[in-house]
């Protein structure tokens, strides 16, 4: 070998990154992220929500499940949902003699998902039963960590088939009603639902579709075009649709079950003209749906003369069970943003620059802990909105405005915290093959799904003028600082509910436009003093019974950053940090590893 030669193989041996110390940058499998992980096992906010709500006795049966559904969902179930991303489903339109045929093909990724997540929740389902105790919250955790992994998966196991045998139990001819109930009994159309809603036409405004139904026996025929149908390779659909002769408006929409297949076993006529090309929750097949005369069933009632729903109502039962599925869209948006603060703090605390961990700088500091604080109590404001007891207020109540507002909140922080946790990653965090890219993909779409801030917004406004909804909220809050510890931040939030109240009787008297461009800050209000009022009730609770005081420094960070009157340097001139303090406490009661 010439002497130039030796010299060109040696040299890679003399580069600055071959000494031990430096090498160590170069160690890729410390960049270890959640994947791998028992996303149960290392929540402990999660833990202490479980036990928040159930009974010893009651967790005992179902912490075992949730064990096991944490290393499903944070093992093979995150990586089938990256092979899903990078391989969506595909449309066959037509077979090879060419006929329509509409067949939308889900990738095994998908396939093998669904199927390990509907038998991990079914095993809990049964032992919950066999045990005589509720699975209702602990299958609400079980989505809470799939949607971690995957809010289309999440989206297409909760696309309205509790809605559907609702509808079909009350209102489906009995032939229908019967086959129907009988494929979910058998869990075969688990996961096999959707509602049809949007057209070009209409987007939020759905007395503006033009989707038609007629007569025909006890059946009706559908013709028309839905823009944008989520999960649309389902068998069964709730679709919206005007009879023929009924009011052009939001008194003519009444709602109708599509089925894929007609009563005689032919295939019906729904065509799925595209599917879309979608920037996230490529999991879930969503697409353009056209019926042409499909046979379809009446799920409001009786007709009345003129052709119409009897009762008008059919947009508003819709709606009353669209706001209940948008506590689970809220769960989505939760999911996001848990997500992105375990991929931040596992990269923060591996990468070095500067001379240090990323997670000892105090910038970082300051942003980790805001992540931290600010998903424990969208956690608070979701969990509470099922309605479940919990040991502070047995009471327990679904509370009609505080659906819209928590949805509002915690959708838009599924946003924010994956671009958090983007920046925090640097150049990598904007790199596919990296896993935060897709949670901003992904957590985008929850903001739009079941109504946006603004349609919220009037949402609360509704609430407010027909059926006084913000009492009842007002009396949630009420009851929860009753129950706190006399502290400093129970008394903060005490008088920021007061406020609120004030705010919203303001609100009443103010000019129809202004108060309706006011709706958003009334909103937020709302959800400022919502969050901070379940902190405090879930910190007393927390040093009663465990002695412990984490809870209550994040309900004080959360008080502190939301309620406060910071004065007019706006806190800079603090002479302490609690958050930069505790950072410790506050991280480990976070990710447990």
């Amino acid at each position: 070998m010439s002497e130039y030669g030796q010299e060109a193989f040696e040299r890679p041996r003399r580069l600055p990154f071959s000494t031990a110390d430096k090498a160590q940058r170069y160690q890729t499998d410390s960049y270890r992220g959640a994947v791998g992980m028992n996303w149960y096992r290392t929540d402990p906010t999660l833990q202490f929500t479980m036990a928040y709500y159930l009974r010893p006795d009651e967790l005992a049966v179902v912490e075992p499940h949730l064990e096991r559904i944490g290393e499903l969902m944070g093992g093979p179930v995150a990586r089938w949902a990256d092979e899903t991303d990078r391989n969506p489903p595909r449309l066959e339109r037509y077979d090879r003699w060419g006929h329509d045929v509409s067949r939308v093909v889900m990738p095994d990724s998908f396939t093998q998902s669904k199927r390990a997540v509907l038998e991990a929740q079914q095993a809990l389902r049964t032992d919950a039963r066999a045990a005589k105790v509720s699975s209702g919250l602990a299958l609400f955790a079980s989505n809470y960590l799939l949607n971690q992994a995957d809010i289309g998966m999440g989206c297409a196991l909760g696309t309205g088939g509790g809605m559907v045998q609702s509808l079909v139990s009350a209102y489906a001819p009995a032939d229908v009603r019967e086959h129907v109930l009988a494929k979910f009994a058998s869990g075969e159309w688990a996961g096999e639902t959707a509602q049809l809603l949007t057209e070009r036409t209409g987007g939020s405004d759905l007395g503006a579709l033009e989707t038609t139904a007629t007569r025909t026996g006890d059946a009706w025929l559908l013709n028309g075009f839905k823009w944008f149908a989520s999960n649309c390779a389902g068998e069964a659909f709730v679709v919206l649709a005007k009879p023929e002769g009924a009011p052009d408006s939001s008194r003519g929409v009444a709602n109708f079950l599509v089925l894929r297949t007609r009563r005689d076993g032919s295939r019906n006529g729904v065509r799925v003209r595209r599917l879309k090309d979608k920037l996230g929750t490529k999991s879930v097949a969503s697409g353009e749906v056209e019926f042409v005369d499909a046979e379809a069933f009446l799920l409001s009632g009786e007709p009345s003369a003129d052709g119409g729903p009897s009762d008008g109502k059919g947009l508003g039962r819709m709606m009353e069970l669209t706001n209940a599925a948008r506590l689970g869209i809220a769960l989505f948006g939760l999911g996001n943003a848990r997500r992105a603060l375990v991929e931040a703090l596992c990269y923060a605390r591996q990468r070095h620059a500067f001379g240090g961990a990323l997670i000892d700088k105090p910038l970082m500091r300051r942003k980790l802990a805001e992540l931290v604080v600010d998903v424990e109590a969208a956690q608070a404001m979701v969990f509470d909105g099922i309605g479940a007891t919990n040991h502070r207020q047995p009471r327990g109540l679904r509370q009609r405005i505080a659906v819209p507002v928590t949805k509002l909140r915690v959708c838009r922080l599924g946003i924010t915290a994956a671009s958090d946790a983007i920046e925090i990653h640097g150049g990598n965090g904007y790199i596919e093959t990296w896993p935060v890219a897709r949670l901003l993909r992904d957590a985008q779409v929850n903001t739009i799904w079941e109504g946006p801030d603004n349609i919220l917004c009037l949402d609360v406004r509704r609430g407010i003028e027909q059926t006084q909804a913000h009492e009842t909220l007002l009396a949630r809050l009420h009851d929860a600082v009753s129950v706190s510890d006399d502290d400093g931040t129970t008394a903060l939030v005490a008088r920021r509910i007061e406020d609120l109240d004030a705010a919203i009787t303001a609100w009443t008297k103010l000019d129809r436009t202004v108060a309706e461009a006011r709706l958003f800050p009334l909103a937020q209000f709302m959800g400022d003093v919502y969050a901070a009022a379940l902190l405090t009730e879930q910190a007393a609770w927390e040093r009663t019974e465990r002695g412990g005081e984490r809870k209550a420094l994040v309900a004080r960070l959360h008080a502190q950053r939301y309620l406060a009157d910071r004065g007019p340097l706006r806190g800079i001139d603090a002479e302490s940090d609690e958050a930069q303090q505790k950072f410790d406490e506050l991280v480990d009661g976070a990710l447990a590893l």
